[in-house]
Parts: C-alpha cells; structure tokens; sequence
C-alpha cells in the first residue's frame, strides 16, 4: 500500500497533491454520475442476493416436492435424486456465499445454473434475452412513434373531435396493466373469435426454423411476437401521445414560435423545425428510460403468450428457485435501468448545462 501511495505521487505533477486530484474528480459531472451508478449497482446487487435466499423454501426443497408430486416418488428417492443432482451447498455461511459470488461477478461469471446442471447463466440469459429485446424494443419503437405523431395532431387540433376521441382511448389504455390487455387479446381473438391461432403462436418462432436473415425467419418472428408486440404498443402508445400532446401545447406558447409565424414561415416547417423537435425533447429523455425496463417489463406478458423471452425464464427460475439465473436477470434490469436513468441524465445535462452546475454545487 505504501508502494502504491508513492507510486501516485511520483506519478502527479509537481505541485498537485493526491487530495486535490480526487476532489477535482469528484468535482467532473461524469466521474461524479458514474461512481453513483456504480455505487446503486452494488447496493441492488447485494440486497437481491439476500431477499432471494429469504424466499420460502430453496432449490432443492422444490425439486423434491416435485419429485414426489409428479413422478410418484418417496421421500428417501427423491432426496437422493436432489443430492445427485443438485450439488450445492446452501448451509453454507451467507457471508461466504456472497464472497463467493461477488468474486465470480468481478471475473464476468455469473455462476452455473442449478436446475440445468452445468450450464453457464450467461449462456442462458444470452440464449433467451434477444426475444425479449426484439418484442419490446420493436414496440417501444413503433409506440413512440405513433404517440408523437398523434399526440402533435391532437395538440394542434385542440377540442376537435379527433382530439377528444384520440385523448380518451389513450388515458383508458395508459391506465390498464398490460398483462389484462394480454389475456383479453388471448381470449377474444384465440378464443371467442378465433380469428388467430393462439397454439401455433406461442414460442419465439417455429420448431424447427433456422434462423437467418430470411424472408421466411423474418416473417415468422413477426407472427411469433404479434401479440406480445401488439400488447406493448396499446399500453404504452396513450402516455406518449398524452406526453406528446401536453408539450406540443407548451411549446406552440413559446416566443419563438411566435415570431417564427410573423415571419411569414410555412406550417410545414415550424411544425418540424421549431414545435416539433422541441417538443419531443423530453420524450426522447422518457425514451432513454423507457429502455431500461424492456427486460423486467415483459415477465407476465411472455407468460401469458408463452413466447421464450427472458421474462419467461426469470418466472421459470423464481419457480424452481433456481438462485444463479435469478441473480443473472435481476443484475441485467439493474444494470439497464441505472444505465439508462445514466443515459438520461448526460442527455439533460447536454440539454441544458445547469444541470451539471447545479450538481457541481
């Protein structure tokens, strides 16, 4: 230790201390922004691996409640059975668990599956995680889109009929969980209706496809995920055209847009140039944090259409208290969440530089 205080002094320039160094770190915005998301990630990834272990019953309690439930066996067989397969140790001391895993986690392991016996999380949350992000992130896309275009038409023809009507199936929409939208679409169109067959939808895509990039791999992705992206869009498309709608009428209030039109400029071009791009500023803010909740937004909905995302494998995990896969996932929304509040507060700062100011102070 003494060493390396030497060697960073050595290392300083003349005249600046080591303190000095620090205090000018903690006083750049970023640096600052950073060492708080790092310290969030540890702090959720430290309590996550405690309330796990506090949830009823482990691993190997489910797999022999299963053993006796559905294969008939006895209680001595099944026990075997779990201490063959199962080879983990859970008395062992939390704190040496912890050490344990918080070792593997700064070498890039996530540990090894304890119901899947010899597979790496990582490789699991790999296999399933692109569903997840192509059926959500599709949504999210397409929502965003059409709720700043309606949400900018609604704003511009206040108190029509097209804004009264676009208004309020987007507060019912916005206020209804997504996994009711889920099953209603399920039960109307699969089951009432019959207009889709819901059995040959389910997946993320049809036994044996080879993906590629093929019209044929594309066309049946789209049809796997339709509902899952259907139910994402119409739960979030009303809070960004009522977000959308509310800035649009801030912003056609301003100055600038006021002597934009006394200076004889033609609607297309205030609407692009000066309402429409300032409008959607704190959208695209929204946006940034919208994405990080793409993996922890979709476990209901992924059960209901039974399409193999990342979600379906968190609740199959919390099922079977599968402890390694669990951690993986929660660690990947945490780190895409406080990622994406990150992303969103270096856009505001770049927006408006008081920001960094005001956290300078």
């Amino acid at each position: 230790m003494a060493s390396t205080i030497t060697e960073a002094r050595a290392l300083a320039p003349a005249g600046v201390s080591i303190g000095s160094l620090l205090r000018k770190a903690a006083r750049n915005y970023v640096l600052r922004r950073l060492a708080v998301a790092f310290i969030k990630v540890l702090i959720v990834v430290t309590l996550t691996f405690f309330l796990i272990r506090l949830m009823p019953t482990n691993p190997v309690e489910v797999y022999i409640n299963e053993l006796i439930t559905q294969y008939g066996m006895s209680a001595d067989e099944a026990r075997n059975q779990a201490a063959a397969l199962l080879a983990i140790d859970l008395d062992a001391p939390l704190s040496q668990q912890y050490f344990q895993y918080m070792v593997g986690l700064v070498q890039g392991n996530l540990g090894t599956s304890f119901r899947s016996k010899g597979t790496p999380v990582g490789a699991m949350i790999a296999q399933f995680l692109p569903w997840t992000l192509f059926s959500v992130g599709i949504s999210l896309l397409i929502s965003f889109a059409l709720g700043m275009l309606l949400g900018m038409w609604s704003a511009y023809r206040r108190e029509s009929v097209g804004d009264h009507v676009i208004t309020t199936f987007s507060s019912i929409f916005s206020s209804i969980p997504n996994y009711l939208v889920g099953i209603m679409l399920v039960v109307l169109l699969g089951v009432q209706w019959k207009l889709l067959p819901i059995t040959q939808m389910r997946g993320s895509m049809s036994p044996g496809m080879t993906p590629g990039f093929t019209l044929e791999f594309i066309k049946d992705i789209f049809f796997h995920a339709a509902l899952p992206i259907s139910t994402y869009v119409l739960t979030t498309i009303g809070s960004w055209t009522l977000a959308m709608k509310s800035s649009t009428i801030a912003t056609l209030g301003e100055d600038y847009v006021t002597v934009a039109k006394a200076r004889g400029l033609s609607e297309g071009r205030i609407i692009t140039g000066y309402v429409g791009r300032n409008a959607s500023l704190p959208l695209f803010t929204s946006l940034a944090i919208s994405i990080g909740f793409i993996v922890g937004g979709s476990t209901l909905i992924e059960f209901i259409f039974v399409y193999q995302g990342v979600g379906q494998l968190l609740l199959n995990s919390i099922t079977s208290r599968d402890y390694p896969v669990m951690q993986g996932i929660f660690l990947i929304i945490t780190f895409t969440v406080i990622l994406a509040n990150l992303l969103a507060e270096f856009l505001y700062s770049r927006l408006d530089p008081r920001v960094r100011v005001a956290g300078g102070k």
